[in-house]
């Protein structure tokens, strides 16, 4: 007797542990480790898990299922993506199903949605029998064409709990409730209109052109005709169905009919939904001889597999490096991932890849449809093009990037490797991409390259330790000097009126200079919206948001208060709630409020903004950065989308209106991020041809950070961040676990926080602090409650991970817990 075979199958929802299936006979030579399969989870859902496992030992205990179906011939993970998998639910102590939730695009991740179809017609005693809410949603149902699901039902009928409703009605036996799995990618076809075999000869032809003439079918006859113009002068056979039927300027009731006499037919093919590059390529711009020293330096580090931290001041020519270096892999036969921390950055980034690399560069980021994401996530994994399915050898992309199903991964480049976007905080796994991209490049035997103007402080102490390579540039592209840097001292400019709203007269005045030397301003503020919050000047009311711990910010467009972490909204009032006074007051200011501003100082100017507001929409980041790069923008104001790399010619000024909101946030890494961010956005300014200015606006001129940012002192911010570490005990000295527990009920909230706290204190004493409410303490109604668990070298890390873990699933077993979140971040940032 043929012997058992099981699977164990991930399925994408936060469990802890895979789950084991049967393998039907009719499957055993078909599945593969890797493949999708559908099997049933519960009583009534079906899911599509990823096969992981495949053995021959049943589980120990519980009904054992089948799975219903394979859905994948071949697998769409890969052996090194499953190792990744694991290697990161280990490490960011989740699940293996949450980490499959963030690697596949959503449209590969099946689901089964539940369908209400009508029964039988009730007759007028059962109608009498039913409430209003049970008569109106049997006739939303009996009105649709075809079944509705209940997530379409519930949005219909406002009713808090539909499937109550719903369940009475089943029980009535006058709806059915049923399960279908839904397959959210289809391939794009294209058609194409051919000749039948049976009207390939001229007599067959001139045969039914006489019979369209006497049966005076013009429409059908002047389509045949034009096809086989077509046919003649390009010896095809065939042609898209749209051109052809557009050249024939007929209908499609004569195509129909010509299908029908069987003198035509319609193929259809795959057709790619993305961008393809038609131009020329040319090879790469010659590097300088810094440039060149540096590359050589790289290659040498490549050869002895170390991870290599590239530091080179703004406008170094960074990018040209990593070009000549994706050249050299792609000549190996090899794939590279290119990481970007912002979505903005691809825009000018691809530009520049694809006139060297061509239709070999791919995009990967969230403003692509899922389809879209779909096809480059196959075209990442195809071993060779086909006809119009391409084969990506590079990828520029995002953080989600790391979970491509690369096949020949040689080379690994961050760029800006100290930013904070790449790590995702919700939901799970909260990963930092740029410590995954080092483990995927180990797993696959590839080399990584970190680049910044501006290092985290981890990544350049690794490279002064040797676990990295430093190499440098010290110098800008072409000889240009770094930009000056002055500062505005705010307090100083306010006792002497040098103070027009939130613009010095300095300011203004160099924006003025600039403007008329045709040069252009970027002006920063790390705050979008108009006003932080607005206040009653006679109570001292402020708007704050129902469901979060925090005031509404104001914003003009469409004169809206909108809470910034749910999204919240309300129209803006013109009175006060609390005392009905109507001197309501705008306090603090954003993006929003200084582009307003500029339009009264600089009326003629063409002011721009670039933040998220103003970006929501797929395209909005590139048609803002190209209209700025070709000089349709005069002033471009912006949050730190501004400040991230991206690369325009004629910038004489930079302004940075507020440091001290950044300077004073209470984070251990404030003073580092503060140092980042204005030295990038300084980099934006006179990168080609002349000397550029800053002008940094602060109440604290002598603070030791403006003074590094004056003088380009990434060395000086270094040392001194490492000495306040070494002594508070913070990265790099030690690790961090943040554990947040929520519950909609504070008491409960602190509660389990408090049982959590003292079981970790008794494994680990002198580890964890808190547990404390964290600076926003609810959002989305949720109370927060925060335990911070710091672990050194010389702790056993697995050990302690552990003890987290237990001790978490142990709090939410807890009796009257029921309803408590958890959320565990290792190495926040």
């Amino acid at each position: 007797m043929e012997e058992s075979r099981f699977a164990d199958i991930i399925v994408p929802m936060p469990l802890s542990h895979s789950f084991t299936y049967a393998i039907p006979p009719a499957m055993a030579d078909v599945l593969r480790v890797g493949a999708r399969v559908v099997v049933s989870f519960g009583k009534r859902r079906f899911y599509s898990g990823i096969v992981y496992r495949l053995h021959t030992q049943p589980p120990a205990q519980g009904q054992i299922k089948d799975i219903e179906l394979v859905v994948d011939d071949a697998p769409i993970v890969l052996p090194e993506q499953l190792r990744l998998w694991d290697w990161m639910s280990g490490y960011y102590l989740c699940t293996m199903g949450e980490v499959m939730r963030a690697a596949l695009p959503s449209a590969l991740k099946l689901e089964s949605q539940t369908y209400v179809e009508m029964l039988a017609p009730p007759d007028n005693v059962e109608l009498a029998a039913l409430s209003d809410v049970e008569r109106r949603l049997l006739d939303i149902v009996a009105a649709c064409k075809k079944p509705p699901t209940v997530a379409e039902l519930t949005e219909r009928i406002a009713v808090r709990n539909p499937m109550a409703v719903l369940r009475r009605l089943v029980d009535r036996q006058m709806v059915n409730l049923a399960e279908r799995l839904a397959d959210r990618y289809r391939p794009k076809l294209r058609y194409y209109v051919e000749l039948a075999p049976s009207h390939a000869t001229p007599e067959a032809q001139h045969a039914l052109l006489d019979e369209l003439e006497r049966s005076r079918a013009t429409a059908q006859k002047r389509l045949f005709t034009e096809l086989l113009a077509v046919a003649a002068d390009s010896q095809q056979v065939r042609m898209p169905k749209d051109e052809l039927m557009a050249q024939a300027d007929v209908s499609p009731a004569a195509l129909s009919a010509l299908v029908k006499r069987g003198a035509v037919v319609i193929q259809s093919e795959p057709e790619s939904r993305l961008f393809r590059y038609a131009a020329s390529v040319r090879p790469p711009a010659p590097l300088t001889g810094l440039q060149q020293a540096a590359f050589e330096a790289i290659s040498m580090a490549f050869a002895q597999q170390k991870t290599v931290l590239l530091h080179g001041v703004t406008s170094s020519g960074k990018t040209e490096i990593y070009i000549h270096l994706i050249a050299k892999a792609l000549e190996r036969g090899q794939q590279v991932l290119y990481l970007l921390p912002e979505i903005a950055l691809t825009a000018q980034i691809i530009n520049r890849l694809r006139r060297v690399f061509g239709d070999r560069v791919g995009v990967y980021h969230s403003k692509y449809s899922d389809a879209e994401r779909v096809e480059i996530y196959y075209g990442v994994m195809r071993e060779q093009p086909a006809p119009n399915q391409p084969r990506y050898d590079v990828v520029l992309g995002v953080r989600s990037s790391v979970f491509l199903p690369f096949r020949n991964l040689g080379l690994i480049i961050v760029d800006e490797e100290h930013e904070s976007t790449y790590k995702q905080h919700n939901p799970a796994p909260r990963y930092h991409a740029r410590d995954v991209a080092v483990m995927l490049a180990q797993m696959h035997g590839a080399n990584v390259l970190l680049g910044s103007a501006t290092p985290s402080v981890e990544s350049y102490l690794n490279a002064k330790r040797g676990k990295y390579t430093l190499v440098e540039l010290k110098a800008r592209h072409g000889g240009v000097e770094l930009p000056e840097i002055q500062i505005v001292d705010t307090k100083r400019a306010h006792k002497y009126k040098q103070m027009r709203s939130n613009f010095s007269t300095t300011l203004l005045d160099a924006i003025a200079a600039a403007l008329a030397n045709g040069e252009q301003v970027i002006l920063f503020q790390n705050r979008r919206g108009f006003a932080q919050f607005v206040e009653c000047a006679e109570c001292g009311w402020v708007p704050r948001c129902e469901q979060c711990d925090v005031t509404l910010t104001y914003h003009k467009r469409g004169n809206q208060l909108v809470c910034h972490y749910c999204g919240h909204s309300l129209s803006q009032p013109t009175t006060c709630m609390a005392c009905g006074s109507p001197n309501l007051q705008m306090r603090g200011f954003g993006t929003e409020r200084i582009e307003d501003d500029l339009a009264i100082y600089f009326p003629d100017a063409r002011v721009e903004r670039l933040d998220l507001d103003s970006s929501r929409s797929r395209h909005a980041h590139e048609r803002i950065v190209e209209q700025f790069e070709q000089g349709q923008i005069d002033i471009l104001v912006g949050t730190q989308m501004v400040a991230k790399g991206l690369d325009f010619d004629n910038v004489g000024l930079v302004g940075i209106i507020g440091a001290d909101a950044m300077l004073n946030f209470p984070d251990f890494r404030a003073h580092e991020r503060s140092f980042q961010l204005m030295e990038q956005v300084s980099g934006r300014a006179g990168r080609k041809a002349k000397r550029g200015l800053v002008i940094v606006q602060t109440s604290q001129a002598d603070h030791a950070v403006i003074q590094q940012v004056v003088q380009h002192n990434y060395v000086g911010l270094f040392e001194a961040q490492l000495a306040e570490r070494r002594e508070f005990l913070y990265p790099p000295y030690c690790r961090l676990v943040s554990i947040m527990l929520k519950h909609t009920n504070l008491d409960i909230a602190q509660q389990a926080a408090t049982l959590f706290a003292q079981g970790l204190r008794s494994a680990m004493p002198n580890s964890v602090l808190g547990p404390e409410a964290p600076l926003v303490g609810r959002v989305q109604n949720l109370y927060i409650m925060e335990v911070l668990v710091k672990i050194e070298a010389q702790q056993p890390l697995a050990r302690l991970k552990a003890l987290i873990v237990y001790y978490a699933d142990a709090v939410r077993r807890t009796k009257g817990m029921s309803g408590l979140l958890v959320a565990i971040d290792v190495d926040p940032v």
